[in-house]
């Protein structure tokens, strides 16, 4: 029986790979056009996003904590924009998208950015990490790198295919509920942790090449994720909750500089400015 449950566990999921898998970006100059497992709609998982993000705005001015440092918020909002403006090299419909950009004032060290790119970023991660621009565009080109690569559908598209798979297989062994709840968890882990790994290099990635491109020194990414090491200690920080930076991460990030190098000098150019070096 547990070999006619794996059988039909593996056609199930197979099928829905095969039916669902696409790219949602071009690759860019750092080549980010990993194939994709994707079930759910676009613009569910952005209606679901909307929804909670306005939710988490309301909570947010209810505890007048939104945008109540007039300097952090016109600081992100300025860097954002520079950054919104480059997605169009990985998705054009992406320039289209109802962005929304806020600061959230807490000591949490934390930014993120929902899909349809609703981005928040708590000032306890510039004040923590005393961000420079150029760091402070890392990190929020890292989230809108998340919300271009649609990592959030692809999470709940695993979900739902391994939901799918143990129900018609767990049904079909006899196995109670309770065991086929803790299969799921198993499934669940076996399916998302190692896509995990992928979507945050992933991000790492982007989020590079966005700041180069807005005219950002993308050699100041390697220098947040030192910062967040350094800042971890015995209590991590929010945002490496589930991926620690590690040498590996800083290793790929400057592995990929000579990608983006160029895109930032000639944003420079374009800019009137010239070149200069920041690593620290």
């Amino acid at each position: 029986m547990k070999h006619l449950v794996f059988l039909l566990t593996s056609l199930v999921t197979g099928v829905l790979l095969i039916t669902g898998c696409q790219s949602t970006t071009a690759g860019g100059a750092t080549g980010s056009s990993r194939s994709q497992f994707l079930l759910i709609s676009s613009d569910k998982v952005n209606q679901s996003a909307a929804t909670a993000y306005k939710q988490a705005l309301g909570k947010a001015r209810s505890a007048k904590v939104l945008n109540t440092n007039t300097n952090d918020t016109k600081r992100v909002q300025k860097i954002s924009k520079r950054l919104i403006a480059q997605v169009g090299i990985f998705r054009p419909d992406a320039l289209n998208w109802n962005w929304e950009v806020n600061v959230i004032d807490s000591k949490e060290v934390n930014a993120y950015c929902m899909p349809g790119g609703k981005i928040a970023v708590y000032s306890g991660i510039i004040r923590s990490l005393n961000l420079t621009d150029d760091e402070l565009a890392a990190v929020i080109g890292h989230e809108m790198a998340h919300a271009l690569r649609e990592h959030s559908r692809e999470q709940i598209s695993q979900q739902v295919a391994t939901e799918q798979a143990l129900s018609i297989a767990g049904a079909l062994a006899g196995f109670s509920s309770t065991q086929q709840s803790l299969a799921g968890k198993a499934g669940e882990l076996f399916l998302t942790l190692p896509f995990s790994r992928t979507m945050e290099s992933e991000a790492d990635v982007m989020g590079m090449e966005l700041m180069a491109r807005a005219g950002y020194n993308p050699e100041a990414a390697t220098n947040v994720w030192k910062k967040m090491e350094k800042l971890g200690g015995s209590s991590t920080p929010e945002l490496l909750s589930t991926h620690p930076s590690d040498s590996s991460r800083i290793e790929r990030l400057q592995a990929e500089l000579p990608k983006v190098m160029p895109l930032y000098q000639v944003a420079l150019k374009t800019q009137g400015k010239t070149v200069t070096s920041r690593k620290k």
